[in-house]
């Protein structure tokens, strides 16, 4: 029997028990418990790749102006700014990051990993470190799997989902996972893996989804890009072997608990945190009404 994703040390062990890569359980998991065959999962990963590389070209080079007017161009803006504050390969990072996730919110085609809110993260990321390492999409993929494999467990112990868990579980999570992903396609072992999830689940925790509007739009997008940036830092510290200290079951189930102890107004419901703001507050009244069409009543 495939092991069932409910925990992070359970799964370290699986994997040297049965002398399998974190990709591998994960590829069994798919194949045993779902009924898909291998050629399936690869064909439709290396899909899934090819959509969150289009989402990042997509958003540096057409234009992405949502119809709210609070998304305009910034990855691009980002990505072609003469003036790099680290270096350039940390302001492509962010701009590709930014770019993915603006397709969406122009309603774009993107890769929910694990949402559509967090759909700049990985695409960001990973595009960015195949760039720099001249890595095979092979590995990407593999890469894939993996978070996807910690995603798995983060549902399980906690949530993905902003208006169970806040922010922290869905940008929170696709920097778990991105950074997850980097350490794995950098050749770091299983240990080093889940210290960089645990790290970077520290750097989130506490994150409220607090969304203008109540579009996916701001702060979302921007923090796509610190995300990215948080993913990054995590896997430089989890290959460096530093220790995050907490293990990382117990980083998830910290997440988790915050999550349920958060007020409503902070998951989604655009009714706390920047949402509730003076100036949220003119944009959400002039973006909600402007499209609305008043229909005449039956009854007259």
């Amino acid at each position: 029997m495939a092991f069932l994703f409910n925990e992070f040390n359970s799964w370290e062990k699986y994997c040297k028990q049965h002398g399998l890569s974190l990709h591998e359980s994960v590829l069994e998991f798919e194949v045993t418990q779902k009924g898909r065959t291998e050629k399936a999962l690869w064909d439709g990963l290396q899909h899934a790749w090819s959509v969150m590389k289009e989402a990042v070209v997509t958003g540096l080079e057409k234009e992405t102006v949502s119809r709210s007017g609070m998304i305009n161009n910034g990855g691009k803006k980002v990505f072609n700014n003469s003036l790099s504050v680290l270096s350039p390969e940390f302001q492509k990072l962010i701009g590709r990051a930014l770019a993915a996730k603006e397709v969406n919110a122009c309603m774009g085609k993107v890769v929910a990993a694990p949402t559509a809110g967090a759909s700049g993260i990985l695409p960001g990321v990973l595009f960015t470190l195949q760039e720099i390492h001249n890595l095979p999409d092979k590995k990407i993929v593999e890469g894939l799997l993996v978070a996807a494999g910690i995603a798995l467990i983060i549902e399980e112990k906690a949530s993905l989902a902003g208006a169970v868990g806040g922010c922290q579980a869905e940008t929170g999570s696709a920097a778990a996972m991105a950074s997850g992903g980097i350490v794995y396609c950098l050749g770091g072992n299983i240990e080093q893996v889940f210290n960089a999830v645990g790290i970077t689940i520290q750097c989130m925790l506490g994150l409220v989804c607090d969304p203008v509007a109540g579009l996916v739009e701001v702060p979302c997008v921007v923090r796509n890009a610190s995300a990215a940036a948080i993913a990054n830092s995590s896997a430089q510290i989890a290959l460096s072997d530093v220790s995050g200290v907490i293990p990382v079951d117990e980083c998830i189930e910290a997440m988790g608990e915050v999550g349920q102890s958060m007020e409503s107004r902070y998951k989604e419901t655009a009714m706390g945190g920047l949402a509730a703001t003076a100036t949220a507050q003119r944009i959400a009244k002039k973006v909600l009404i402007q499209d609305i069409e008043i229909l005449p009543d039956e009854a007259s």
